[in-house]
């Protein structure tokens, strides 16, 4: 998914597809905080940061496409824990199906966005022409990419961890450890009632 660097390449349709770069959001001048990996959101919380259905996070969550990474649920009545990182992904994934992207493409993009770092996300674009995704990381592959017209839309990572990170603001997390003991084995608090119940 990586393209090449354009360097020293300044014509007047470079500059152009500079300043159209430029005016989209999609290079490179984002300052994030990475939010702590044991926080975890609930379906409902992160389809509301996502902009997804519930439908939606069900079905991508059992066909692998993105699975919650803070805990998966365990039988009936325990909840999914989607991490920061995740939420950013569901909806990017969102945002490319709404371009016309196909869900091959999709995964794709899916699984080397997850093979990076938390961090280098926010210094991500992708770009695509709506049949491939195009990974940049440098603002002379996005203009590269506009430059031949290949790059007809993108989606800057950076700008859409900063719109993540405030619909979170005013939305509860929870820690993983709550539920789940240190060998990381999740109690069932409907199990752990009745069990108490018994014997007490």
């Amino acid at each position: 998914m990586a393209v090449s660097s354009g360097e020293g390449k300044a014509t007047p349709d470079r500059h152009m597809a500079s300043r159209r770069a430029g005016e989209q959001g999609l290079l490179f001048d984002t300052q994030v905080s990475v939010p702590p990996e044991d926080v975890g959101y609930r379906g409902p919380t992160a389809c509301a940061a996502a902009g997804i259905t519930y439908r939606q996070l069900d079905y991508w969550a059992r066909t692998k496409l993105v699975e919650p990474s803070v805990r998966a649920a365990h039988g009936s009545g325990s909840q999914r824990l989607y991490s920061f990182r995740d939420i950013l992904v569901l909806k990017v994934v969102k945002r490319l199906l709404d371009t016309g992207v196909s869900l091959q493409q999709i995964r794709t993009a899916v699984t080397h966005l997850r093979d990076r770092g938390v961090r280098d996300l926010a210094q991500i674009t992708l770009m695509s022409d709506g049949v491939s995704v195009y990974e940049c990381t440098s603002a002379d592959e996005v203009v590269d990419l506009l430059q031949g017209g290949q790059g007809v839309f993108g989606i800057a990572l950076g700008r859409v961890w900063q719109e993540v990170e405030g619909s979170l603001a005013d939305l509860p997390g929870e820690r993983a450890a709550r539920d789940d003991d240190a060998s990381g084995h999740h109690h069932d608090e409907l199990a752990d009632r009745r069990r108490a119940r018994r014997t007490g």
